[in-house]
């Protein structure tokens, strides 16, 4: 697993130190499943957030609206679009906020690790829609 430091220099490992205890172990499970998903993904801190890619990034956790923790799946910059049918989500987890874009909201402490192995399923399936990071 490789962490690419943001350009502020924070590492995803730093960035996640500093949170809140409760948010901070549901982060850090959401982080090791996200990474579990496939051995392409890589992590940095974008978007002052941790953000991971394989070509283009994917995923970002969204970790200051209404829902306390939120992982939003997008395509990269882009436009680009996936079919909902192209997806397989067995426990109903992805909320479609576009063509190109989903997100899983987990309300309430444990959410993440009860639901890891539906969200793993999602992502590795996610990850082979997004496209490679332009060269140059």
């Amino acid at each position: 697993m490789a962490t690419r430091k943001s350009s502020s220099g924070t590492s995803v490992e730093a960035y996640i130190a500093e949170l809140a205890k409760p948010l901070r172990a549901e982060v850090e499970t959401l982080r090791q499943v996200v990474l579990a998903a496939s051995g392409q993904i890589r992590e940095e801190v974008k978007w002052n957030a941790p953000s991971f890619y394989t070509g283009e990034h994917f995923a970002t956790m969204r970790l200051n609206g209404k829902v306390p923790l939120q992982l939003i799946l997008h395509l990269g910059a882009k436009k680009s679009s996936i079919s909902r049918s192209a997806i397989e989500d067995p426990e109903s987890l992805l909320q479609w906020l576009g063509p190109d874009r989903a997100c899983v909201n987990f309300n309430e402490p444990g959410a993440v690790a009860a639901r890891a192995a539906a969200l793993k399923l999602i992502i590795s399936q996610w990850v082979q829609h997004v496209p490679a990071r332009p060269t140059g």
